[in-house]
């Protein structure tokens, strides 16, 4: 089969197309023919060799986590998924070798769903990575409820705008930082109040909040994650995707604070494509590129140069 790989980690001329064999799968594995693949940060954050020191990694790698495609072979154990069945998948392995960016990927049954209905695979394939991480975050870590605040941070990227639909249907109150040709990006998503990233946000935040949110969900790590404190009302909850914010810090602020890494989850997909179907939820804006543009479409995405998200089609 073709797919895009990289033996020695660099820059983007790093990647090459290639011949591999076709992965066969095991007796709890689907095989997916692969329809679209999306592109994600951590992909060329892979391709530096950058989270060596947090996940094993097996040179040749494959990179690409998100996919959609067509069922093509299945397990002696699976019987949830039938040969032809369109479905879609965050494919992280525990490995760091085999990924997206190729004709077919084999991934456990049990994390894998299908497709929304109601949206392309390109759509789909836009969807496993980011949209997990927002869930994971708010609704399996802080737990968020009907009736709270919360502040979500980046919310025009991927992960935040699904983060603000998500909040939205939850029936808590939203408010995300955005640039500031975004903001009625964000209000149409479902955010209540739209901030300025590159403002005093946290100042901005108490004219709507003055005794502060409920949550804050923290996409951007850094400065943004220490501003976002005094955003916080006592007991409050802060979820970081970029840190983990020390002890003493949330014992000085009155809070509890959490950090998340995103992993497979074949059930929350299944809610969260029911959630687009119903048309509660929609996905983020998707430019289609070819798989033998992969380095362009990395370096596209790592330059900010693109509104949601790259994802990589095969024929």
């Amino acid at each position: 089969m073709k797919a895009i790989l990289f033996t020695a980690f660099g820059g983007p001329e790093q990647l090459v197309l290639s011949d591999v064999p076709q992965p066969v799968p095991q007796e709890h594995e689907v095989l997916i023919q692969v329809r679209a693949a999306g592109v994600n940060p951590v992909d060329w954050k892979i391709r530096e060799g950058l989270l060596q020191s947090r996940l094993p990694h097996e040179l040749p790698i494959i990179p690409g986590w998100d996919v959609a495609g067509v069922v093509a072979d299945v397990g002696k154990n699976v019987t949830e998924f039938k040969i032809g069945d369109e479905v879609f998948a965050y494919v992280r392995k525990p490995v760091v070798k085999w990924g997206a960016y190729a004709e077919f990927v084999a991934f456990d049954a049990k994390n894998v769903a299908l497709k929304p209905r109601t949206i392309t695979m390109a759509q789909a394939a836009a969807l496993p990575l980011v949209s997990l991480t927002a869930w994971q975050s708010i609704f399996d870590t802080v737990q968020l409820t009907k009736g709270e605040t919360i502040l979500i941070h980046a919310g025009s990227g991927g992960v935040g705008s699904m983060a603000i639909q998500f909040a939205k249907h939850q029936g808590a109150t939203v408010f995300t930082t955005a640039s500031a040709q975004k903001h009625a990006y964000v209000k149409q998503l479902g955010a209540e109040g739209a901030l300025d990233y590159k403002g005093d946000f946290a100042t901005a935040l108490k004219a709507y909040v003055p005794d502060g949110v409920d949550v804050v969900f923290d996409c951007v790590g850094g400065k943004t994650l220490e501003q976002s404190l005094p955003c916080l009302k006592k007991g409050g909850r802060l979820v970081s995707l970029l840190e983990q914010l020390s002890s003493e810090q949330a014992k000085t602020w009155g809070v509890s604070a959490h950090y998340v890494f995103v992993v497979p989850n074949g059930e929350e997909l299944k809610q969260i494509a029911d959630l687009i179907d119903l048309h509660h939820v929609v996905p983020p804006p998707v430019l289609e590129m070819p798989l033998s543009q992969a380095a362009e479409a990395q370096e596209k995405l790592r330059a900010g140069d693109v509104f949601g998200k790259i994802v990589l089609i095969l024929n």
